[in-house]
């Protein structure tokens, strides 16, 4: 017997039913998508598709050869031309890419969506594979804070659609523009340099290169050092603090509680005013579900011309398991109509279940394949979950009728063929 093949660390198999490993089923994944989709056509935004694989200097180039994302965690190889390819770790980049190369930008609004797998090489954990999927949306071309605005409340009915509304909080900060960042920059490090062998090595490792990130340590000493740090909202210019203002009114007219973080940053120079993140402390230690912000000069430094833009990303995995904890929907992937067929109606049977499947769409129906007793068929159905058994046997056949069987109420009727779709509706409708 050869080896068995076992898939690649940290990328993940999404099953149809749970198990031990893989507790989250697809159809709890297809609801939550459904969702997604039904929000993002309900505010008019559009889906966007991106390529899995870009050329490597697009995220040197966005996300920074100094980071821990391209100098760790991407996943890198040349092909047989010899040029640098890396599958995406995140989905903005490729997204201001499509953008510019198809001239969606220039002197246009946009309000787009995607979703698909992402890849980093990092520790797997709970809620965070090397094979992740993210849903994000991207807008392009508004400068005001009604549009950050749209988005939080855009993901305030996610929440409450989801169930979620309850283990969810929103924290807000300001990050400035360029210039009163870079002043913040060195008054932080200045300040950093005096503690410096209380931090850790990756504190001391971004102390220079990347000092904001500092503030986002999970290190009990580290955050010690930072309680006494240089604040950013005194740093921040005129233009910026209107901005938030105007952002928090919307927020406080729509009743869509935040808290102001002095600490939620991004580690990148093309991130500027609002970020946002709604984190989670219902699956441990507090956890980002979703996170967003303004980041207005990522399109210069692609190549483009100056556009305002902003978005948010939502971490798939993430989400579902915190709905999975909660068990806050009620998704069944039960069938509700078996057939159950003696060996000489198979064919009939197939033919019986394509037709109902054109006048009852929305129940699942499943012909029994591959043979067995009318004992163990029924067996079978019992396992499926189904509320209803179609049996078709040899009096079934020649009278052109079918019996119905309601496994869990044990009654049953036999009817023609021709009434089983309109009786299947009523009974079905009334039962559910």
């Amino acid at each position: 017997m050869s080896a068995r093949i076992n898939a690649v660390t940290g990328m993940n198999d999404i099953l149809p039913i749970a198990t031990k490993n893989n507790p989250v089923t697809t159809a709890r994944w297809q609801a939550v998508e459904k969702i997604l989709r039904q929000l993002m056509h309900q505010y008019g935004y559009c889906e966007i598709r991106l390529p899995i694989v870009e050329n490597t200097p697009l995220f040197k180039r966005a996300i920074g050869e100094v980071t821990d994302i391209v100098e760790k965690e991407m996943y890198t190889f040349d092909d047989k031309g010899g040029h640098s390819l890396t599958l995406r770790p995140e989905g903005t980049a490729g997204c201001v890419r499509a953008c510019l190369e198809h001239g969606l930008t220039y002197n246009q609004t946009q309000r787009l969506w995607y979703t698909g797998a992402m890849f980093r090489h990092e520790r797997p954990q709970k809620g965070r594979y090397r094979q992740f999927h993210q849903f994000g949306v991207e807008t392009f071309g508004m400068t005001g804070a009604d549009i950050e605005a749209e988005l939080i409340l855009m993901t305030a009915r996610l929440w409450q659609l989801l169930g979620l509304t309850d283990v969810v909080s929103l924290e807000l900060n300001s990050l400035g523009e360029k210039e009163s960042r870079q002043a913040y920059r060195a008054a932080l490090i200045r300040y950093l340099e005096q503690h410096v062998e209380q931090l850790d090595d990756d504190s001391k490792r971004r102390l220079h290169t990347n000092p904001l990130r500092v503030l986002d340590s999970k290190d009990p000493k580290v955050q010690a050092v930072l309680v006494n740090a240089p604040q950013l909202f005194d740093y921040l210019d005129e233009e910026s603090r209107t901005h938030q203002q105007k952002l928090t009114a919307v927020l406080d007219a729509a009743g869509v509680s935040y808290t102001l973080n002095p600490r939620l940053v991004r580690g990148l120079d093309y991130y500027n005013k609002t970020v946002f993140e709604w984190v989670t402390t219902a699956l441990g230690s507090q956890g980002t579900v979703c996170a967003g912000g303004r980041y207005d000069g990522l399109v210069t430094q692609l190549g483009g011309q100056a556009t305002p833009a902003v978005g948010f990303a939502i971490g798939l995995e993430r989400l579902v398991l915190l709905i999975d904890t909660l068990q806050q929907d009620k998704i069944s992937t039960e069938t509700d109509i078996y057939l159950v067929a003696d060996e000489n109606a198979v064919s009939q049977a197939l033919l019986v279940a394509e037709t109902l499947r054109n006048t009852l769409t929305k129940y699942r129906i499943l012909t029994h394949c591959g043979g067995g007793s009318f004992k163990s068929q029924m067996k079978k159905a019992d396992k499926t979950g189904a509320i209803i058994a179609l049996i078709l046997g040899q009096d079934e056949i020649a009278q052109q009728t079918v019996t119905v069987k309601w496994l869990q109420k044990g009654e049953q009727v036999t009817l023609p063929q021709t009434e089983l779709s309109d009786y299947l509706h009523s009974t079905l409708g009334a039962s559910a």
